[in-house]
């Protein structure tokens, strides 16, 4: 990343500081530290012993097993931890304790400094109703709404045409987009709220709402602050952060396409008044809504409390380091940036990369990393994670890496994103570069027409409509009978069936040679005979799986091919004509994780349809529905962790199960309710 605003000779702010985070984020801030000539202290779970960002750190503590919640999320095991190596302060990255108040509290009384702001601004801004009635009294302009917290439903519902159609429901508590619905009329806002409630009880333990005009074809435009002990609060202009999947951010970019030179001026002086009303120290984001209809009109939403994943964008446009701001700020030095000496030169947009599977309805995907080269060029910042030969698992974010580009202007960056991510490869574990690779090549992208409802209006991905659409991306079929799914002759497949030939004529030779050959040795032999596929095989990155799959990477694609199993695909044909074409009465699981709730009892009979469990892994919960009417045979229970692809139940036609008598589980404890689900652990943003 881009050193900036110190130079080698300044005064190091501490000479110790923990980092209480992982992946991506604490690799980043590790890096400032070093810079710094501070000796960098990482934190790890089992699951981390041996990742990436506590190889860099100068040392590292254990402080408990993967689950986040006996880790990364116990502020005692932190605090330890930090007293045990001599660290002067705790930074916290973002997501985990990097907003949680009573953590703050416990480092002072520690005697740590926490590298954040104070108590005042945590406890204000972490409740969207005090932080939305503060701000609009420091003369902020926030969106219309009722944010009474006793509110009943009753009294939500007659307050609504005050408010004005459409409405958006919000859970105060917690964040990521959980529990938000859309009402558009009022029958739509009776079912949401309770819905609404449920959620956000099982989420964060707090089913408290509030009600805001939603705003048509919105753009969510952020802005970076800066706030001194000393009284000087700054902005470091704005990210369009419109670009969003189910209230998750995509994609960012500074500055925003949509502002002039005079709304820059207002929302980043509203910016800092809202700072300034809870004596803000440190960075920090405040987020606003903006109509795309109207850009000169905005709309408070909330503050963030702590760095934002995509802070380097504003990194790369204003040549500052944020992380070495805030370690300076919390050491109790004077900003040594006015206002006047910030300028922002350039475009840069960051793109997030998840292990996740767009065919799947994006869900999370866990794996071996098999193989790993972050991309280069000009203008190119990566901030990653990972390594070769780390396990990706269910325990954390499926945010893995974060790609950034920096141009003269926003053609430029974009141009180099789509190369910069062209050039990711990442082989073991599907992602999302290829989806990501499609939205930065699409017509409304390119030409800045943003808003946050972008993405869920593009045709799903696999669908006929998106085909029209998908830029050189991922592919996954298999190996039998030619080329993957029936398709045309593809250059990833006969990648992977000459890299499966090849392997093959290599076992033979080595089999030859310890049964017949003296003196033998590997690489001695000839070159492989022709077979389709072995000149792109020299150029491609291929890596096979423990499972015999083989993943491909060659020109800017990636596909993976499962070995073939000709009597698996016998007997799943056979299974299908047995059925007379008719679904899969087999629920399997969509995603490794842990089964949250089970909503019907062993024995009851459901219709096609009908959600039968949930299962929640990297802070996303998927519920398992019935493909058939029957009667419903849970395999699973509340608590258990699932592979993806288990079976989880299975349906059975109503004859078959009378004749079949009582299910042997029945005795197996369910919960009836969704409202049983475990909460989701708020890893990362």
């Amino acid at each position: 990343m881009t050193d900036t605003t110190t130079p080698s000779t300044a005064r190091r702010p501490f000479d110790r500081v923990l980092v209480a985070n992982r992946g991506e984020i604490a690799v980043r801030v590790i890096r400032t530290l070093k810079r710094l000539g501070i000796r960098a202290i990482a934190v790890y779970s089992d699951a981390d012993a041996d990742a990436p960002h506590v190889a860099l750190a100068d040392e590292a503590v254990r402080i408990g097993p993967a689950a986040a919640a006996e880790s990364y999320l116990d502020p005692e095991r932190i605090v330890r931890a930090a007293l045990d190596t001599g660290a002067q302060a705790i930074h916290p990255g973002y997501g985990f304790l990097s907003e949680n108040a009573a953590f703050g509290r416990a480092c002072a009384e520690a005697g740590i400094v926490f590298v954040g702001p104070g108590e005042l601004a945590l406890e204000v801004m972490g409740d969207k109703i005090r932080a939305k009635r503060h701000v609009e009294a420091s003369g902020v302009p926030v969106v219309p709404g009722v944010s009474e917290p006793d509110a009943t439903d009753d009294e939500l519902l007659d307050a609504a045409p005050l408010i004005g159609f459409p409405i958006l429901v919000k859970p105060s508590a917690g964040g990521g987009g959980k529990g938000m619905q859309v009402a558009r009329d009022q029958g739509e806002l009776e079912h949401a709220l309770p819905a609404a409630r449920r959620v956000a009880r099982a989420a964060f333990g707090d089913d408290t709402l509030l009600l805001e005009r939603f705003v048509e074809r919105p753009r969510h435009i952020e802005v970076q602050v800066l706030a001194d002990a000393h009284g000087t609060v700054i902005h470091l202009g704005e990210r369009e952060c419109s670009l969003q999947r189910r209230h998750q951010k995509v994609v960012e970019e500074a500055p925003s396409p949509l502002l002039d030179a005079d709304t820059r001026a207002r929302i980043g002086a509203a910016a800092c008044d809202a700072a300034r009303s809870v004596d803000y120290l440190g960075a920090g984001t405040v987020e606003f809504l903006v109509s795309d209809a109207a850009p000169d009109e905005f709309f408070f939403i909330e503050m963030n409390t702590r760095l934002q994943v995509e802070h380097p964008v504003t990194e790369l446009v204003t040549g500052i380091d944020l992380v070495e701001q805030q370690l300076r700020i919390a050491a109790g030095e004077p900003l040594a940036i006015a206002q006047d000496d910030v300028r922002m030169t350039g475009h840069a947009i960051e793109a997030r990369v998840y292990a996740e599977s767009p065919e799947r309805g994006f869900l999370p995907s866990t794996g071996d990393v098999l193989a790993w080269r972050a991309p280069s060029g000009q203008g190119v910042r990566v901030d990653a994670g990972i390594r070769e030969g780390q396990r990706v698992t269910a325990d954390y974010d499926p945010m893995i890496a974060k790609v950034i580009a920096q141009g003269a202007d926003r053609a430029e960056a974009l141009d180099r994103l789509d190369a910069a991510l062209a050039g990711t490869v990442l082989l073991g574990v599907e992602t999302n570069v290829a989806f990501l690779r499609t939205l930065v090549s699409h017509p409304d992208v390119r030409a800045g027409r943003l808003d946050t409802g972008l993405i869920d209006r593009l045709p799903e991905a696999g669908s006929a409509d998106a085909a029209a659409h998908v830029a050189p991306g991922s592919t996954a079929g298999t190996l039998a009978g030619g080329s993957h799914s029936g398709a045309a002759a593809d250059p990833l497949a006969d990648v992977a069936r000459a890299a499966r030939e090849r392997d093959a004529r290599s076992a033979a030779a080595v089999d030859r040679a310890w049964r017949s050959a003296r003196g033998w040795r590997i690489g001695a032999g000839g070159a492989p005979a022709a077979s389709d596929g072995v000149t792109d095989l020299d150029r491609a990155t291929v890596a096979t799986a423990a499972d015999g799959a083989v993943w491909v990477h060659l020109d800017g694609r990636t596909g993976s091919f499962p070995r073939p199993d000709r009597r698996a695909a016998l007997e799943a044909r056979l299974a299908l004509l047995e059925r007379g074409g008719s679904a899969d009465p087999d629920l399997r699981a969509p995603m490794p994780g842990s089964v949250t709730a089970v909503l019907v009892a062993d024995g009851d009979h459901v219709e096609a349809g009908r959600a039968v469990l949930a299962i929640e892994a990297m802070k996303m919960e998927h519920r398992v529905t019935a493909t058939v009417a029957g009667v419903a045979r849970i395999r699973v229970a509340v608590g258990e962790q699932v592979a993806r692809d288990q079976v989880v139940a299975r349906i059975e036609p109503a004859a078959d199960a009378a004749e079949a008598g009582p299910a042997a589980s029945d005795d197996r404890p369910h919960d009836g309710a969704h409202e049983a689900a475990v909460p989701n652990a708020s890893h990362q943003e």
